[in-house]
C-alpha cells in the first residue's frame, strides 16, 4: 500500500530540486549566460525567441519619456486608498519621480495620470522604431511577455538612459540590506521586476532590466522575487558582469598639481614648455631643485607657472588612489576608492563647471601621469559610490573617529573582510549613498553616543564580570524613525528615540547590550538584558 506513495515521494525529489535550483538567464552583448548561485554554468547566442513578462520594466519606459519631453508632473500623494501605495509613500507623504522609478510606484507612472495620449505616446516610440509591445499605451501591463533581444535593443536607444542609470544605483544599494553593493559594487543600474510564475502562478518569477556602468543594456530572470533574484546571485552575478569605465565618469575635476611647491619650469628634451596644454613627456623643474618626469595625454595645461590638471571624476579618484596607496589588496583599495571620492565632494570648491581641489598632504595627492590600468579598475568598480552621514579623512597608518586608516585596511583586508565591512569599521554612522544623492541610512544621535560612551566607563567593572560580555569597540547611535528600538548587529547600528527621558536612557541601555552580548545565548534572553540594563541604570 505504502509502496506507490514513496515511489511517486522518490520521483518528485529530483523535480523538486531542479525546481529550487532553476538557473538564473543573464542576457547581456548578444549572449545568453545561466548561472548557478555560485557560477557561470552556460553560455549560447541569445535567442530572438526568448520572452520573458514585463514586469515592472514598464515604468522604466514612461521614465524616459517623462525626462526627454521635459514633462513637469506633479508628485504622487498618497491618501490612502490604495493597497499599491505601500510600493510609493505612506498616507499623507508624497513621492517625487526619481524616488518613485526605484521603489516601483506603479502609481505615479499611470498613464492615466500623468495624462499621456495614445497618439502621443504612439508617434514618439515610433520615431525610435520601437516593437508593437512599445507602440501601445494600453501595453504597458506587467504580464505583457515582450522579445528580450527586442526589450535591450530598446534599452540600448532609450531616452534619458544617463540620468536613469545615475537614479537606478539606488536600487543596488537598498537592494538585500547593502550586500548586493557589497558584492557587485556600483557595475549594475537596473530596474527590478517580479511576476507570476510561468507554470504555477503560485509562484513568482523575477530579475532585473537596465544597463551596466558603461551604458550596456542587461537583463536577468530566474526563479523568486526580483529582491530573492538579487540577494541570491549576487557572488555569480560578480564572476560575469565585467568591470568597465562608466559611460558618464562624471563632471571634470581640475587639480592644482603641487600646490605646495613652486615650479622653476616645464622642460620637452631641453626645451622650456609655453603656457598651454601639455602632450607627451616632460621633465618638471621645481624652485627647490628637484626634478620629476611627468606624462600627459592632453589633461595638463601649464598655466601661469602652474601646472593644473582637468580630469573625469574616476581618472581623479584612480590617481589618487595610485599616489596614496595601491591598488592591493582588492578590498581595502576599493573601500580607499570610496574614501577618496567622498573626500572629494565633501571638500572640493565649484570652479565653473568642475570641481577644484588641490593636490598636496593637506588635501590628496594627485599622481602627475595617467592612471594605472589596475588602479582604474577599482575607480570604475566603485564608481559614483560615496560615504554619507559624517565627515571622511584617512591615513597611512593612523585609524581615529571617522578615519580610516590604510594600514588597518590592508590588515582587514588580508583577514578576508570586504569593502563595505572595512568602510562600516572606519566609519560607523555612515552609509553607502551615490555621488549626485548622499543620503545616510543613520541619521546620527551624537548626544546619545556620548552619553553612552560615557556611561560605558563607570559601567565597565560591572560588565565586565558578565558571562559574554565583549566592549564594542565601534558603533554608531541613531534615530529611530518609528516602532521600538533595536539594534543592526551587522553594521554595529543601536536604533533609539533620544537620550532625554528615562525611557530612552534605559532603551539605548538594553540595545547596547544585546551590541555586547551578541556572541553569547545572554545576548538573546530579553528578561536578563532587560534585568541588568535596569541594574546599571537604576542601581
Amino acid at each position: 500500500m505504502f509502496r506507490p506513495l514513496v515511489c511517486l515521494l522518490l520521483c518528485l525529489i529530483p523535480v523538486l530540486t531542479l525546481a529550487q535550483d532553476e538557473p538564473l538567464r543573464l542576457a547581456f552583448k548578444g549572449e545568453l549566460l545561466s548561472l548557478s548561485r555560485t557560477q557561470l554554468l552556460a553560455r549560447e547566442p541569445l535567442p530572438d525567441t526568448l520572452q520573458a513578462p514585463l514586469g515592472s520594466v514598464w515604468k522604466l519606459f514612461v521614465y524616459g519619456w517623462l525626462v526627454d519631453t521635459g514633462a513637469r508632473e506633479p508628485a504622487y500623494e498618497c491618501r490612502g486608498q490604495s493597497k499599491e501605495e505601500v510600493y510609493c509613500c505612506t498616507a499623507g507623504g508624497k513621492i517625487e519621480r526619481d524616488q518613485a522609478l526605484v521603489k516601483s510606484c506603479g502609481l505615479y507612472f499611470d498613464p492615466a495620470r500623468l495624462g499621456i495620449t495614445d497618439a502621443d505616446w504612439r508617434t514618439y516610440w515610433q520615431a525610435r522604431q520601437a516593437p508593437p509591445w512599445l507602440l501601445n499605451v494600453r501595453s504597458l501591463q506587467p504580464a505583457t511577455r515582450v522579445s528580450v533581444a527586442e526589450l535591450l535593443r530598446m534599452l540600448a536607444v532609450m531616452p534619458a538612459q544617463e540620468q536613469a542609470r545615475r537614479v537606478l544605483l539606488d536600487v543596488i544599494l537598498n537592494a538585500a540590506d547593502g550586500n548586493v553593493v557589497g558584492e557587485l559594487g556600483s557595475r549594475l543600474r537596473v530596474k527590478t521586476w517580479s511576476w507570476l510564475g510561468d507554470q504555477d502562478v503560485a509562484s513568482r518569477q523575477g530579475g532585473f532590466a537596465g544597463w551596466t556602468a558603461d551604458g550596456s543594456p542587461i537583463w536577468a530572470g530566474g526563479r523568486g522575487t526580483s529582491q530573492r533574484v538579487l540577494r541570491d546571485y549576487a557572488a555569480a552575478l560578480s564572476a560575469v558582469v565585467p568591470v568597465e569605465w562608466p559611460a558618464d565618469a562624471g563632471r571634470c575635476v581640475e587639480v592644482s598639481l603641487f600646490s605646495r611647491y613652486p615650479l622653476e619650469r616645464v622642460l620637452s628634451g631641453s626645451s622650456e614648455v609655453p603656457s598651454g596644454p601639455l602632450r607627451g613627456d616632460y621633465r618638471v623643474e621645481f624652485a627647490n631643485g628637484n626634478q620629476l618626469n611627468i606624462h600627459s595625454d592632453g589633461e595638463l595645461f601649464l598655466l601661469q607657472g602652474k601646472l593644473v590638471a582637468r580630469l573625469d571624476r574616476e581618472e581623479y579618484v584612480a590617481r589618487v588612489l595610485q599616489r596614496e596607496a595601491t591598488p592591493e589588496p582588492v578590498e581595502a583599495a576599493k573601500a580607499l576608492a570610496v574614501a577618496i571620492r567622498t573626500y572629494l565632494l565633501q571638500n572640493a570648491t565649484r570652479h565653473g563647471d568642475c570641481l577644484s581641489i588641490d593636490d598636496s598632504s593637506q588635501r590628496q595627492r594627485v599622481a602627475p601621469r595617467p592612471a594605472s590600468a589596475e588602479a582604474r579598475n577599482i575607480a570604475a568598480w566603485t564608481s559614483d559610490l560615496v560615504l554619507a552621514g559624517s565627515s571622511v579623512t584617512y591615513h597611512s597608518d593612523q585609524p581615529g573617529p571617522d578615519k580610516l586608516s590604510w594600514q588597518q585596511a590592508v590588515e582587514q583586508a588580508s583577514a578576508g573582510q570586504r569593502y563595505d565591512t572595512i568602510l562600516l569599521h572606519a566609519y560607523p554612522r555612515a552609509s553607502l549613498s551615490r555621488w549626485d544623492n548622499p543620503v545616510a541610512s543613520c541619521e546620527a544621535l551624537p548626544a546619545a553616543q556620548d552619553w553612552l560612551q560615557k556611561q560605558r566607563r563607570s559601567w565597565r567593572p560591572t560588565l565586565e564580570s558578565e558571562t559574554g560580555y565583549n566592549e564594542v569597540s565601534t558603533f554608531a547611535v541613531c534615530r529611530l524613525t518609528f516602532g521600538r528600538p533595536y539594534v543592526d548587529r551587522e553594521r554595529q547600528r543601536i536604533y533609539v528615540r533620544g537620550v532625554l527621558s528615562l525611557q530612552d536612557r534605559l532603551d539605548l541601555t538594553h540595545e547596547y547590550l544585546h551590541l555586547a552580548f551578541e556572541a553569547h545565548p545572554n545576548g538573546q534572553d530579553e528578561t536578563y538584558i532587560e534585568g541588568l540594563a535596569r541594574h546599571l541604570l537604576l542601581e
